[in-house]
């Protein structure tokens, strides 16, 4: 098994940044990819961003491509998720995942193992 614990979120007002964090332990060497997931109240969980173990390729959401970027240092297995220019709508739960895939995905349901979340509001 693999333990997720995010941290980093917060409130900040429009225009701000915050960078989220997510460490890994457990079986780290089953990750092949990481990735960022958010969940605003009543709406399904989506995709924003996904790295892979070596850093290339990386894919994001297109609603924040631009203002979003995710990386990761393997010496501390951890990935973070840098948010830019922050929108009212980016407000959700943030959440972390792993994959066991060879191939970068969006689709939630290849991800095995997930953080508990960590809440960002953006408002004035």
């Amino acid at each position: 098994q693999v333990q997720l614990e995010e941290s980093g979120g917060g409130s900040v007002q429009p225009g701000g940044s915050l960078r989220l964090s997510c460490v890994a332990s457990g079986r780290v060497d089953s990750i092949l990819h990481m990735g960022w997931f958010r969940q605003a109240p009543g709406k399904e969980r989506e995709f924003v961003a996904t790295i892979s173990r070596t850093g290339d390729p990386t894919y994001y959401a297109a609603s924040v491509k631009g203002r979003f970027t995710i990386s990761r240092d393997n010496v501390k297995n951890t990935v973070y998720l840098q948010m830019n220019s922050l929108k009212p709508e980016d407000t959700a739960v943030y959440y972390c995942a792993a994959s066991n895939w060879p191939i970068a995905i969006s689709a939630r349901e290849r991800y095995s193992d997930w953080g508990q979340g960590t809440q960002v509001t953006v408002s004035s």
